[in-house]
């Protein structure tokens, strides 16, 4: 008889230790790392992926290993998490963004720590694990190429997510905002090969026929090399999908060729990083590349072609005041972008930002688990905390209220025009209506469950696996 192969079970967290109850997101999309690890693991075990988004954590699990990708945020909970496997005698890998950046902090908590980018590492992990001789650190070899990467499993994302077709065309991004993860320990903007690329969006086995018609290129900055993001656009559009989903930093939407591309691919969500309507507040992170003038022109160009504007937006920047935040619901309105994603401003624990609130004396916070954009870390110069936490609150409960959402919608679709055949047309309504609801929906969802109504105080134990504070300093 044949003998049964080890099980692999990898995990993406998503849980904040501060909740009282599992939040559990409405996202409808999945994120990248765990199906890219699973489409890289050897077959020599049998692999399930576990995303904590939708999901809780499955003690019970028959796994022989577990391995946890987690955010800097994260790294407290997925502490516990490894403690309590290794207590059930399984083994524990750790790895993603922030194990790379400071394996010192946590190795001691996993069996072993992947330090880099998964895919020259990863197969040879395994093997060890399954042989017994797992080493306590592997190290990625930085200037590696990003070539003949597999696909992800997408037969292994729960069929709660609605698009499941995740991948990525580059890794890093050019700029240097001084909040941005990225800049801890840059990596050069590197690309992979188009026909890479197009290989992972055609290997859509196993998946409904509606699943396959819907995709997200989930690269931080799609649009970071022009020449090359006009190339996958104009492959992209041979795969005839419905809809395609892409990260892109606003600089690159002056360029018409590469918008007329982005809708020639059917491109019907653009998630942009605008993060503020304050100008100053944007120079003072080092985000030179936006200007709050155009905002409302280049969100109106992408909506005129049948393309959402997704727009990432941060409360309690710098240079931020009572008048802006006052009139900020009108002035949001006014550029007229589709769903925003809203966060506090994060100091990223060894980013430039979190640097200079060190020197300046700014922090107030060392507890890594509030550093998720729900909680102010830090004194800001200008506001109280009850300012800025009733402006979040405020500009939520504004923008997300029905008939806001109701008013954008009309105006998106007044802006359309029949340039194809009246089917094709149709579908494209059908389409961006069902993407805007479900973005509104996720959104609205998060700021009700995940926005507090008044100010954060540390009133959550900060032991228990907790980083502490002599390691922030």
């Amino acid at each position: 008889m044949k003998a049964t192969k080890p099980k692999l079970q990898i995990i993406v967290l998503f849980q904040n230790l501060i909740d009282e109850e599992p939040y559990y997101a409405l996202s409808p999309a999945p994120p990248l790392p765990g199906i890219l690890l699973a489409g890289m693991t050897p077959p020599i075990v049998d692999v399930e992926v576990l995303h904590e988004m939708v999901r809780p954590v499955d003690y019970s699990t028959d796994a022989d290993i577990i391995a946890l990708s987690f955010m800097d945020y994260l790294a407290p909970h997925a502490i516990q998490v490894a403690e309590k496997f290794r207590k059930l005698g399984k083994t524990v890998i750790g790895g993603g963004k922030f194990a790379s950046t400071f394996p010192d902090m946590i190795e001691k908590y996993f069996d072993s720590i992947l330090i880099g980018e998964a895919q020259n590492v990863w197969p040879q992990m395994v093997k060890d694990a399954v042989n017994g001789n797992l080493k306590k650190r592997y190290y990625a070899d930085p200037s590696l190429s990003l070539k003949n990467i597999p696909p992800p499993r997408y037969d292994l994302v729960e069929k709660k997510y609605t698009a499941p077709i995740v991948t990525e065309t580059s890794r890093g991004c050019p700029h240097t905002c001084t909040y941005c993860q990225l800049n801890i320990n840059k990596l050069p903007y590197r690309t992979r090969p188009v026909e890479d690329v197009i290989n992972d969006l055609k290997n859509t086995k196993g998946l409904p026929f509606y699943k396959r018609k819907m995709a997200m290129i989930l690269d931080n900055n799609f649009s970071g090399d022009m020449k090359y993001s006009k190339e996958v656009l104009r492959e992209v559009a041979k795969l005839k999908f419905w809809a395609v989903g892409v990260q892109i930093s606003i600089e690159s939407l002056r360029d018409d060729e590469f918008v007329d591309l982005m809708s020639k691919a059917n491109c019907r969500m653009a998630f942009i990083g605008m993060e503020s309507l304050n100008t100053a507040s944007l120079l003072s992170v080092q985000k030179k590349q936006n200007k709050v003038e155009e905002y409302k022109s280049i969100f109106d160009k992408l909506h005129k072609r049948g393309i959402l504007t997704f727009t990432g937006f941060m409360f309690a920047l710098d240079e931020d005041t009572v008048e802006y935040y006052k009139n900020l619901p009108t002035a949001l309105d006014e550029v007229d972008n589709s769903v925003i994603l809203s966060s506090i401003a994060i100091p990223i624990y060894g980013t430039p930002l979190y640097d200079k609130n060190i020197e300046e004396g700014r922090i107030v916070d060392y507890n890594i688990s509030h550093y998720e954009g729900d909680h102010l870390v830090f004194r800001h110069k200008n506001l109280s905390d009850q300012e800025i936490y009733a402006a979040y609150k405020e500009v939520n409960r504004s923008f997300f209220s029905l008939g806001s959402i109701m008013r954008r919608w009309l105006r998106f679709i007044k802006k359309q025009r029949i340039n194809e055949s009246l089917p094709q047309f149709l579908l494209k309504i059908i389409i961006t209506t069902f993407i805007y609801f479900k973005l509104s929906v996720f959104q609205g969802h998060h700021a009700r469950k995940r926005v507090f109504n008044s100010v954060h105080k540390n009133e959550h134990s900060l032991s228990e696996g907790i980083i502490l504070k002599e390691q922030f300093t």
